[in-house]
């Protein structure tokens, strides 16, 4: 894992913020729901690029459409995919930015990205907003954790082993940042989907 703090600068964060209203207008936050149980997550979600993550009671997968409008998703940000490029060095692009948003009470538990093909492929995370208490494991559910504090602008890489590590968010800490009039926190997190 590699962590990058403060790594976007105000500015860039409310630039960041000003790419990502269009898109939330277009693509409206929804409650994503446990698979089996149908349990809703305490985080609302929405996704850009040519692919978006889903959780429902029949699974999690990718899907090319937002569950609700049924439209296609909004295209990544250039500012966006520019970071994707400079942090991870990947040569080619993410297919789905996941955007995650936590209100005061929300949080997310110990779990591995492991629903795409391109499975060696980098993961990028970036923090817009409130801190959150951000847990980091290992390989196995039972490996020991720690916790590191992800402040607004802070961006994580996960590649090599820790892309499949267990990881989540353990809580959120309401009035750390200026950046959201709503307060809360938005986390984008690129991934690769298909072996490139």
């Amino acid at each position: 894992m590699r962590l990058l703090p403060g790594h976007l600068s105000p500015a860039e964060q409310r630039q960041l913020m000003a790419d990502l209203r269009p898109i939330l207008d277009c693509a409206p936050l929804f409650s994503p729901a446990m698979p089996r149980s149908g349990s809703p997550y305490s985080v609302r979600l929405s996704n850009c690029g040519p692919l978006g993550w889903l959780s429902d009671r029949s699974g999690y997968r990718y899907s090319p459409t937002h569950p609700v409008t049924g439209e296609p998703w909004p295209a990544i940000p250039a500012r966006v995919l520019d970071l994707w490029h400079a942090t991870t060095g990947a040569a080619y692009p993410p297919e789905a930015c996941l955007i995650n948003y936590y209100g005061p009470t929300a949080k997310l538990g110990l779990h591995r990205d492991q629903d795409e093909q391109a499975k060696e492929a980098p993961i990028l995370s970036i923090s817009l907003g409130d801190t959150a208490l951000f847990r980091l494991g290992g390989p196995e559910r039972k490996s020991p954790t720690r916790s590191v504090k992800l402040s607004s602008g802070d961006v994580v890489v996960l590649d090599g082993p820790s892309r499949h590590w267990y990881h989540g968010v353990d809580r959120i800490l309401p009035g750390t940042s200026q950046l959201l009039p709503e307060g809360g926190r938005f986390n984008l997190t690129l991934r690769r989907v298909t072996e490139p």
